[in-house]
């Protein structure tokens, strides 16, 4: 009988990866009924690695974008070497410069049920903590036949809606004074910068401009966004700033990294298969801060709720172009001047 796990024994040390490097394949008992597990690999790329139990290994593919969420994509699906069934529980660090090195995770784990099984075609349900649904994996050629895509076959869970294309930014109307009504709205500092709108999915971002103009390629410094997010996938509404050392703001014009680049996060209006357009800017506020997203480039700068004075004197005090006022229970009015909104000045 051939030996399933020659390829994955050739590409690996066992001395140098704590990856397990069985000496033969594991006995099965067929495919109805067996297990599979997802993991999120943060390898020379962000990707997934499905692996389904069959005939005593795991076949594998490496998915770049995660599996689809809804129907309608189809998503790149390399097929790999076939793993060990031991690699059902592993997650940890694979040392650099061995075969797929970096930092492996279990995204998700449970069962299936197996429809068909060809050398080209798989049809599979999945029974998973995170991941549920009917895929079809096929071969289209190329590399081997390691070329496959990947595909929902069946509908999302009820109330899922798709990632939308577009979302205009909503912006404020300018406002000569503090509403009088002051406790019925939420603060933020206005920044002086570029006002973009990030689409997050499969790890990888998509960006574009208040003029629907796609700058993914001017913020190459912005991608680890989507990474470091993985796997969430999210719609998010910011401002791309640069802040020197003396804490002066202007806008990114777009470039190389530097530490004075950020992206400031300020609305949420897409989440996890929920559009968000339509809840109080309270509760957005509060899902956005719930999403914890900071890091070297990217923050979500405070909001100070019904103490407009205050905010005034912050912005003042650092020299920032004023404030924006927003009602507390107004929805998300996309590419409109609302009156929900109002941009005030410091002075």
């Amino acid at each position: 009988m051939a030996d399933r796990l020659e390829e994955y024994r050739r590409k690996r040390d066992a001395a140098r990866t704590p990856e397990p490097v069985p000496d033969r394949a594991a006995g099965s008992d067929g495919p109805v009924g067996a297990r599979f597990v997802i993991q999120q690999h943060h390898a020379r790329s962000l990707h997934w690695d499905l692996r389904l139990e069959h005939d005593g290994v795991l076949a594998s593919w490496a998915v770049p974008r995660g599996l689809p969420r809804d129907t309608g994509r189809n998503h790149l699906a390399v097929h790999t070497e076939d793993h060990p069934i031991q690699y059902l529980h592993f997650a940890g660090e694979i040392p650099a410069g061995e075969y797929g090195g970096g930092r492996m995770t279990i995204h998700d784990r449970g069962t299936y049920r197996c429809e068909k099984w060809r050398d080209d075609e798989v049809v599979v349900t999945l029974h998973g903590e995170r991941t549920s649904g009917r895929y079809v994996l096929f071969a289209t050629g190329g590399r081997d036949g390691r070329d496959w895509m990947v595909r929902r076959t069946d509908p999302p869970p009820e109330g899922w809606t798709s990632m939308p294309e577009l979302v205009r930014p909503m912006h404020p109307t300018a406002a000569r004074a503090l509403p009088p009504d002051t406790e019925q709205w939420g603060y933020e500092l206005r920044w002086d910068g570029v006002r973009a709108v990030a689409y997050v999915s499969g790890g990888r971002l998509r960006l574009r401009s208040a003029t629907d103009e796609d700058i993914t390629g001017t913020y190459p410094w912005l991608r680890d966004l989507a990474e470091a997010l993985a796997p969430t996938e999210a719609v998010l509404d910011g401002i791309l700033v640069r802040i020197d050392r003396a804490g002066r703001v202007r806008p990114a014009r777009g470039g190389r990294a530097t530490a004075d680049a950020q992206f400031l996060l300020v609305d949420l209006l897409w989440l996890e298969g929920t559009t968000s357009v339509a809840l109080p800017y309270a509760q957005r506020r509060e899902l956005l801060d719930g999403l914890a997203l900071s890091g070297p480039h990217w923050q979500t700068p405070p909001w100070f709720l019904g103490t407009g004075d205050e905010a005034l004197a912050t912005a003042r005090d650092q020299g920032l172009p004023g404030v924006v006022a927003k009602r507390l229970d107004s929805a998300y009015e996309p590419g409109r001047h609302s009156r929900h909104w109002l941009s005030i000045d410091p002075n």
